[in-house]
């Protein structure tokens, strides 16, 4: 195992003891909902017709980056949904402990199909990006036709967003 999977090996048991320490409370009735999914299902539904730029946001309720950076990725959503942008979010909290992430995306406003990581850690790391190491948070801009266009490794702003994302709107190659 080299030194970057490890460290997401390590960042997936340190979710485990901050799930525990969160309670695991599920969300009141209609709230948002975690659909388990492996990399290439998210690859697919990054690829479905319709947007013109899909941000994926990797995430996990015990990254305090993650949490950090989560509000301008709502503000982000919001304000440029409309224009075809589609935001992909994906948890990396452990499925038995969905309480948490169930809550902080509640409490984000978070009103889409979201996802749960699922699968292999290595083959998932790698269908993102193999210079990514798995450490969180981890964002990926693609463009309408699923090709990954930017990587950004690390905690995101509104304002790196946009910049990366407002020429994809307007490229129709």
């Amino acid at each position: 195992m080299t030194r970057g999977r490890r460290v997401f090996a390590a960042t997936v048991l340190l979710s485990a003891c901050a799930a525990v320490a969160h309670g695991g409370q599920p969300p009141a009735a209609g709230g948002p909902a975690l659909e388990a999914a492996t990399a290439p299902q998210i690859l697919a539904a990054v690829r479905a017709p319709g947007a013109k730029a899909v941000v994926v946001n990797l995430w996990a309720t015990w990254c305090v980056p993650c949490r950090q950076e989560f509000p301008d990725l709502m503000r982000f959503y919001r304000a440029w949904k409309d224009r075809g942008v589609s935001l992909v979010l994906v948890s990396g909290d452990f499925s038995s402990e969905t309480g948490p992430a169930l809550e902080f995306l509640a409490s984000q406003g978070v009103d889409f199909r979201t996802f749960l990581k699922s699968g292999p850690d290595e083959a998932f790391i790698n269908a993102f990006d193999p210079q990514w190491s798995g450490a969180l948070p981890a964002t990926f801009v693609y463009d309408g036709k699923g090709r990954r266009r930017h990587s950004f490794l690390g905690p995101i702003t509104y304002e790196a967003l946009e910049r990366q994302v407002a020429p994809l709107l307007h490229d129709s190659h």
